[in-house]
C-alpha cells in the first residue's frame, strides 16, 4: 500500500514540474503551443504600423483615380468651386458624350479615331517585341556564343539611355523612310524601346527554369522541340503574360514621341488628350470632359489587366512533369 501512494505521489510531483517549471525558472512554451503562436505585444505594434502605413499608401494612390471618376461624373457647372464634392451629387454623363464626339482641335482627330490608332499601334508593339524579346531571350539563356555576354551588356546600356536623348535622330531617320505621322513608323519606334526591357526580364524567366525538365521529357519519349513547348513554355507563360503587361502599358502611355511623329487626324490618345485640354469652348478648359477623356483612356488598361492576371497566375502551376 505505501507503495503505491509514493509511486502516485512522485508521478504527481513530476507532473506539476513539468507543468510549472523549477521555482524562479519559468518553462518556456513549447514550439506550436497556443502561447508559443500568441504574437508578443511589439510584433503587434510593429505589424499594426506598417498596416497603417500600406494604409496611407493605398490610399493616396487610389484617391487620384477615384477624383478623375468623380470629376467625370460631375456637371461642369459644380467643378469649379470652393467647396468640393466628394461625392457627385448630380450625376451626369454628358462629360463622356463630349469627350467621345469633340474633336481635340480644329483639323485633328477625335475620341474613337484616337483609340483605334492607339489600339493598332499597341497590339503590333505587343506581339513583335513579346516575339523577339522571347527568340533572344531564349538563345542568351539556353546557349553560349560569343559575344553572349557583350550582347547582354549593350541590352542593358540601351535601356538605360533615355528616348528623348535620341528624338531629333530618331525623327530624321523617320523622315528619310517617309515614316512620319504614320503607325508604321511609331510602332517601329515604340518596339525599339520596349524590346531592350523585355529581353532582360524574359532573360530571368528562361533562365530560372531548369534545363533538366526538358532531358527529363527527352527520356520520356519526347524530341527537344517538343520538350521545349510542353514543357518549358508552360512555365514561362507568367513571364511572358508580365513582360506583355509592361510593355502594353509602355506603349500605350507614351507621350513625347508620339506627340513630336504624330499630327492631325493619326493623333494617338494622350497627344490627343493634350490637344483636348489645350483646346477650350468659351475662353475655359472643360475640366468635365478632360476628366471624362482620361477615364476612357484608363479603361482599356485595367480591362487588359483583368484579362491576363488570371492566366499569369494560372501559368505558375502548369507544364509539369511527372516524376
Amino acid at each position: 500500500m505505501s507503495t503505491q501512494v509514493s509511486v502516485g505521489t512522485q508521478l504527481t510531483t513530476v507532473g506539476v514540474d513539468e507543468v510549472i517549471g523549477e521555482v524562479g525558472n519559468a518553462k518556456r512554451p513549447k514550439r506550436g503551443s497556443i502561447q508559443a503562436r500568441r504574437p508578443s505585444g511589439r510584433r503587434v505594434v510593429t505589424r499594426t504600423a506598417l498596416n497603417i502605413a500600406a494604409l496611407i499608401v493605398f490610399v493616396m494612390s487610389v484617391f487620384p483615380v477615384y477624383w478623375m471618376i468623380n470629376l467625370a461624373l460631375t456637371p461642369t457647372s459644380e467643378i469649379i468651386t470652393r467647396t468640393p464634392s466628394f461625392v457627385p451629387i448630380h450625376l451626369t454623363f454628358n462629360n463622356f458624350v463630349t469627350a467621345w464626339t469633340r474633336e481635340a482641335a480644329q483639323g485633328q482627330t477625335d475620341f474613337p479615331h484616337a483609340l483605334g490608332t492607339t489600339l493598332t499601334v499597341t497590339a503590333g508593339v505587343l506581339v513583335a517585341a513579346l516575339l523577339f524579346a522571347f527568340l533572344a531571350s531564349v538563345a542568351l539563356a539556353r546557349f553560349r556564343f560569343k559575344g553572349r555576354r557583350t550582347f547582354i551588356v549593350s541590352v542593358l546600356i540601351v535601356q538605360m539611355i533615355p528616348g528623348e536623348a535620341m528624338m531629333f535622330t530618331i525623327y530624321g531617320m523617320l523622315d528619310d523612310w517617309r515614316l512620319i505621322n504614320t503607325m508604321l513608323g511609331l510602332g517601329i519606334v515604340y518596339t525599339a524601346a520596349v524590346i531592350p526591357f523585355t529581353i532582360w526580364t524574359l532573360r530571368g524567366f528562361v533562365a530560372g527554369v531548369p534545363a533538366d525538365l526538358e532531358e527529363a521529357a527527352m527520356i520520356d519519349g519526347c524530341t527537344k522541340s517538343q520538350a521545349f513547348w510542353k514543357v518549358t513554355f508552360p512555365l514561362l507563360a507568367p513571364g511572358l503574360v508580365s513582360t506583355g503587361i509592361f510593355a502594353f502599358i509602355q506603349a500605350w502611355n507614351e507621350f513625347t514621341m508620339a506627340l513630336l511623329l504624330m499630327s492631325g487626324y493619326n493623333l494617338t490618345l494622350m497627344p490627343w488628350l493634350n490637344a483636348f485640354q489645350s483646346s477650350s469652348v468659351g475662353g475655359s478648359v472643360n475640366w468635365g470632359a478632360v476628366m471624362a477623356g482620361s477615364t476612357m483612356i484608363a479603361i482599356p488598361v485595367v480591362v487588359f489587366f483583368l484579362f491576363v492576371q488570371g492566366r499569369m497566375t494560372g501559368g505558375l502551376v502548369s507544364g509539369a512533369v511527372k516524376g
